[in-house]
């Protein structure tokens, strides 16, 4: 159907359900929004009280608490009554365009092909190996929907199998607190062991003798990733003996297996700073040694491989580069360098292979890969045609491979798994995502321009719509973006989009400082006592868009979520009047209260990223943008907030707390609703295709309020 069709046909539809002006229903204009209860509650800080009168809503088990979010979802739902058809025919489109029945590009790991499969309706997938590709035989390693029966969330974290194949592990999360718990299963057999490790981030790293692992144990409180566990199997997990605890409470620690798995690696690290410790995977009985010690601002990253350490560093290196040294020698004195650095390229990864070493870099915005032969001391790039796309690594099971393969994509191109042949240079394409309900990506094209900062910095858009769209202002435009963390919101092809596309919108990504597309500079100009640039950097995105007649102003919406909340609440405060709508995911939107509270999750781990409000400047800063402590009378738009219950990243009370406080001092009448999933935490529900219903939902929002 295409965009006019629609657009004529919703005033109908408002007037069919008995919606007045604006395409309100009537009972929306007769049913009153929840009121939580006000208890007053004062921060005083550096002389500075705030009074916080829902601060109460942080009682998880207060049945008042839960009685006011299932308020706030009856309200919601009632809100969206007249569009509930609308979110089950969006939901069924974008499900619609997920293949059913749908398998992975195998794999092959020790001997074994490895891949994954999902059939009909199921939500989780299965995985399968077998032992020769010419027969055949398959085994049935996991069925995850068996494993998921009886839970309303379920997720796995990672499968990983023992050097000799014989062990699976598989970490194992149904809160969706993001705590795993893992499970072995002899995959010979099929009886799954009686060993469980708790309170894990889900993944192991196997000593070389098939029976010692190593992983990650979480703080219970704060969710920090605070030690390593050595565990043999058969023996008592409360005897476990801890090999490495950090101390420092702005660090977190993981540990993996080497890309040789010849050695187990320790990463710890904070925002600002890395340290590793490796140990031989055949000498479980030994202890780690340090590659290099840690120091402030230092970050490196560790490799092995081809006998030697491959060190990514920002070590006189802004944007990073690549130094290898000898695994008796592994601290810096003795590292040379591989790839010098460079002012205009980040070294994002590395990916080691018998005789080269992939880099994946960033130049001008776009990926890359450079591919170097490690014995002729050459490199080359692997080309792409299109003028936009994204690149990024896919499996790669051995060293001695005989290529490597990644993923290639764009808005309007679905990803596609090949394979760089290292002798020949050739391109091999192992698998196009099919989208089945006759998409064509003909129909579509996009675009990357630059909007104009207000210090004059050159901010890039990715945008996709229709083909042969009218720039005349009058069509509606969803504007997303993240822009923390020096994650890359990368233009990746988004299949559920394609909905909104078909309905006349434009689809734009606001690349805004804080994230790492045009390196690592952009990320240091979006943090700490520059965030400020992430919000204006957005602002003058959306009026680019405004000012060359893609959109309007009474059909512009902005969405983002967690830290992309945070961008959304900013916005909606400083510029309300700029957008039709906002949708605002799981917001970090009480920024200065939580960064207080130690005992919240991640905090302690993010002073470099937004500061510690215990330091006077930082809490000056903080205070002047925190969303929720700037909400004033005015007039706000159209709102939809959602929140997690579980939600181990933002905690599910910043969301309702701030929806309290805009609807209190929100004068222009428009809709703010709150939606918390009671069931779920950050990323929302999990499986195939339930998790698009939140997505339907947004859109149908969207629609409605236009």
């Amino acid at each position: 159907m295409t965009f006019n069709r629609i657009f004529q046909l919703v005033p109908l539809c408002c007037m069919a359900a008995g919606i007045l002006a604006g395409c309100r229903p009537q009972n929306q204009t007769m049913m009153k929004p929840p009121a939580a209860q006000k208890i007053p509650h004062e921060i005083t800080t550096h002389g500075h009280t705030r009074t916080d009168p829902w601060y109460w809503l942080n009682e998880r088990e207060n049945p008042e608490v839960i009685k006011y979010l299932e308020a706030e979802n009856a309200y919601t739902e009632a809100m969206m009554q007249p569009v509930q058809k609308l979110r089950e025919e969006i939901f069924r489109e974008i499900t619609g365009r997920i293949k059913k029945d749908d398998e992975t590009v195998p794999y092959l790991k020790n001997g074994y092909y490895y891949q994954t499969r999902y059939r009909g309706d199921s939500e989780y997938p299965l995985y399968y190996r077998w032992a020769n590709r010419a027969e055949r035989k398959e085994e049935l390693l996991f069925d995850l929907n068996e494993m998921a029966k009886g839970h309303r969330y379920f997720d796995d974290a990672y499968f990983q199998v023992s050097p000799d194949g014989r062990i699976g592990a598989i970490g194992i999360d149904t809160v969706s607190r993001r705590n795993y718990t893992i499970h072995f299963k002899n995959l010979k057999t099929g009886q799954f062991l009686p060993d469980l490790l708790p309170m894990t981030t889900g993944s192991v790293a196997w000593a070389s003798d098939n029976r010692t692992v190593y992983y990650t144990v979480r703080d219970p409180q704060t969710l920090r990733s605070v030690k390593i566990m050595k565990h043999v199997l058969g023996n008592d997990v409360q005897k476990d003996e801890m090999v490495f605890e950090e101390k420092d409470e702005t660090f977190s620690v993981s540990v993996e297996n080497s890309r040789d798995e010849k050695y187990i690696l320790i990463h710890s690290g904070s925002t600002l700073t890395t340290e590793v410790w490796i140990l031989d995977s055949s000498r479980p009985e030994n202890r780690f040694r340090v590659v290099e010690p840690r120091k402030r601002g230092h970050e490196y990253f560790v490799e092995a491989g081809n006998g030697k350490l491959y060190i990514r560093t920002n070590h006189n290196a802004l944007n990073f580069r690549i130094m290898v040294t000898d695994l008796d020698r592994p601290g810096m004195k003795q590292w040379q360098e591989l790839l010098p650095h460079s002012p205009e390229v980040l070294v994002e990864g590395i990916e080691l292979f018998n005789g080269h070493l992939v880099a994946e870099e960033r130049f001008h915005g776009l990926n890359r890969f450079r591919v170097i032969d490690l014995k002729k001391n050459t490199s080359a790039f692997i080309q792409m045609e299109e003028e936009a796309y994204v690149l990024d690594g896919s499996v790669n099971g051995m060293m001695d491979a005989p290529g490597f393969r990644f993923v290639y994509s764009s808005l309007t191109t679905p990803r596609s798994v090949i394979e760089y042949r290292f002798d020949s240079g050739q391109r091999v394409v192992l698998k196009e995502t099919e989208i089945p309900g006759g998409f064509d990506k003909s129909n579509y094209e996009t675009h990357r321009i630059f909007a104009m900062a207000k210090d004059g910095t050159k901010i890039p858009v990715s945008l996709v719509h229709r083909k042969g769209l009218k720039r005349d202002g009058s069509h509606p435009a969803l504007v997303y973006a993240y822009g923390s963390y020096g994650y890359s919101n990368d233009p990746w092809f988004r299949s559920s989009v394609i909905s909104l596309l078909d309905r006349g919108f434009v689809y734009a990504i606001a690349h805004v400082r804080g994230g790492e597309e045009m390196g690592r500079a952009w990320y240091e100009e979006g943090k700490l006592l520059k965030k400020m640039n992430t919000f204006t950097d957005f602002i003058a995105c959306s009026e680019f868009l405004v000012s060359e007649k893609y959109t309007a102003t009474d059909r512009m919406f902005a969405m983002g979520g967690s830290a992309g909340g945070l961008l959304m609440g900013v916005i909606s405060n400083l510029r309300p009047d700029l957008y039709k709508g906002i949708i605002a995911a799981v917001p970090f939107v009480d920024v200065v209260t939580t960064m207080l509270d130690e005992s919240i999750p991640l905090t302690t781990g993010e002073f470099d990223e937004w500061g510690n409000p215990k330091d006077k400047r930082y809490y000056d800063y903080m205070l002047s943008y925190s969303p929720y402590d700037n909400v004033s009378r005015k007039p706000y738009c159209h709102m939809l907030v959602t929140a997690g219950f579980h939600d181990s990243q933002v905690q599910y009370w910043e969301p309702a707390k701030w929806v309290a406080k805009l609807r209190e001092n929100n004068t222009s009448g428009n809709l703010i609703l709150l939606q918390t999933q009671m069931d779920y935490g950050h990323g929302g529900a999990s499986g195939r295709f339930e998790p698009y219903r939140e997505i339907a939902m947004e859109y149908a929002f969207m629609l409605m309020v236009l």
